[in-house]
């Protein structure tokens, strides 16, 4: 039986990586867009901010189209995926990648939306300062316009599953465990 590709969308603090971090204790590998984003920040020898990511991740849209990192992730994807039961997308943010997605892998991809508060997510965002977050709430809110200014409402609005992260992290593992079962079978 082939892998099957389980994609994650939803705004900056919702808890994707909290998600993929779940689903790695089943064996399954996580492949994050936006490295993507960061390893060709690297190789142009440009610092990792969240300026600098936004800025890449927009030119490579407006050069090769919206679902341009997508593309870019399916060889990645297809090469965790031997001899797992699944591979996570971390960070899908448009309905364009979303049909990357279900083009590269059809009925084997699953579209989860995960979801949270303003308030929680930004309190997340805070407490975890990594290096593409947004460092003040002006700069998180344009993050997010930004984000859904790619289709990324129309892809939670069309996703598989909605999971809604505002409990525990126990809450999230039953949650994310229960799905995982569903989709694996």
């Amino acid at each position: 039986m082939s892998f099957q590709v389980i994609g994650l969308v939803g705004l900056q603090g919702s808890g994707k990586t909290e998600i993929a971090k779940v689903l790695a204790e089943f064996g399954v590998p996580r492949v994050r867009m936006g490295d993507v984003v960061w390893n060709e920040l690297r190789r142009r020898g440009e610092e990792i901010t969240e300026q600098n990511v936004a800025k890449l991740a927009n030119e490579l849209r407006e050069r090769e189209g919206m679902g341009a990192i997508a593309k870019r992730c399916v060889a990645l994807i297809e090469e965790q995926g031997v001899g797992r039961p699944a591979v996570v997308v971390d960070g899908i943010r448009g309905l364009a990648e979303v049909e990357e997605f279900r083009k590269a892998f059809g009925n084997r991809f699953h579209l989860w939306a995960v979801w949270a508060r303003r308030s929680i997510r930004y309190a997340r965002i805070a407490a975890r300062a990594r290096a593409d977050d947004a460092p003040t709430p002006e700069r998180f809110d344009e993050k997010d316009r930004r984000e859904l200014g790619w289709g990324m409402g129309e892809a939670i609005a069309l996703a598989d599953e909605l999971i809604v992260n505002e409990g525990s992290l126990d809450d999230l593992r039953a949650r994310v465990s229960e799905l995982f079962r569903k989709v694996v079978g």
